[in-house]
């Protein structure tokens, strides 16, 4: 394998997951749709800065969550994106219009570690690589819900690492 097709691929590993719950601003759209110019995504993550979400950020958790979850099928399907914060299940969450909740059940998870760099190019980079890898792999996806987690105690937007954890049978 050479030096540049190494540093294109994210570490993986296997992981189990308890349940949890996230809290935050959502929206319903396709991959299809987010490739070209009409996405909503980037919008999403605007609104959930300005919703002062970030500064409720449980002090356990430290991370903002983007969850995949209400899949219509596949990849090629319709979805909910949620970014937000996870919620304990045992606190009321914060009632409002604006807020979406959804839970994620316990699973494994296939999770793709990124390379370090900019936000904008490895989140697209790292969800293409697991698309492709998803064409041949032997575990097979459950679509109960996945998600990408930033951890926020080391963020930098121009140079980070996400980890996106991919729900496996």
């Amino acid at each position: 394998m050479s030096h540049s097709q190494q540093q294109n691929q994210s570490e993986r590993w296997i992981e189990t997951r308890p349940a949890m719950s996230i809290q935050g601003v959502g929206v319903r759209t396709t991959n299809e749709a987010e490739a070209g110019p009409q996405g909503k995504i980037p919008q999403l993550w605007d609104r959930y800065f300005q919703s002062g979400l970030q500064a409720r950020l449980s002090d356990k958790d430290q991370a903002i969550y983007g969850l995949y979850t209400d899949y219509e099928s596949d990849a090629s399907g319709s979805y909910t994106l949620i970014i937000g914060n996870r919620i304990d299940e045992d606190v009321a969450a914060e009632t409002s219009s604006e807020l979406q909740q959804a839970s994620v059940p316990a699973s494994r998870y296939l999770v793709f570690r990124t390379r370090r760099g900019p936000l904008t190019e490895i989140v697209p980079e790292v969800w293409h690589e697991i698309w492709s890898y998803f064409d041949q792999a032997a575990e097979k996806r459950t679509y109960t819900g996945d998600y990408e987690r930033y951890d926020m105690q080391q963020f930098d937007p121009a140079n980070t690492v996400v980890n996106v954890y991919i729900a496996i049978e």
